[in-house]
């Protein structure tokens, strides 16, 4: 499987809920780095930081069910991964959301093993400190 249909079946995992599949798409040893003032800003060291702590974070910060995301792009060369989407879905408080982003992935072995997100963080912060109260 080349790494751009790696990255396509992350992103169908992510869009299905297969919780499975989407852990079992990065290396033990993976990386994700979100720089920003984000209360989940920072680089989350290890598979089970990712799943549980950061995305166990981002879970929270939507209404169960309203996540959808649009791929704009994919470009796949080597070992890396340049992905844009646009984000949409309710904050937890019902608020509507839409941030653009993209990431860099870098695999090796058939694993992501670091990513580095970028998005419009001061909207996000905007949006999920409305969402809080």
């Amino acid at each position: 499987m080349s790494n751009r249909e790696l990255i396509e079946r992350y992103v169908h995992a992510l869009q299905t809920g297969d919780q499975p599949t989407v852990r079992a798409s990065f290396a033990e040893h993976a990386t994700w780095t979100l720089d920003g003032e984000l209360p989940l800003s920072g680089t989350w060291n290890g598979r089970d930081a990712i799943m549980d702590d950061f995305f166990g974070q981002v879970r929270k910060l939507y209404a169960p069910g309203s996540v959808s995301l649009e791929i704009t792009s994919l470009t796949a060369e080597d070992d890396r991964v340049a992905l844009e989407w646009t984000s949409r879905a309710r904050t937890a408080d019902g608020a509507p959301y839409e941030n653009h982003c993209a990431a860099v992935f870098t695999l090796a072995d058939g694993e992501i093993v670091t990513v580095r997100e970028y998005m419009d963080t001061d909207y996000a912060l905007s949006a999920f400190t409305r969402s809080a109260g």
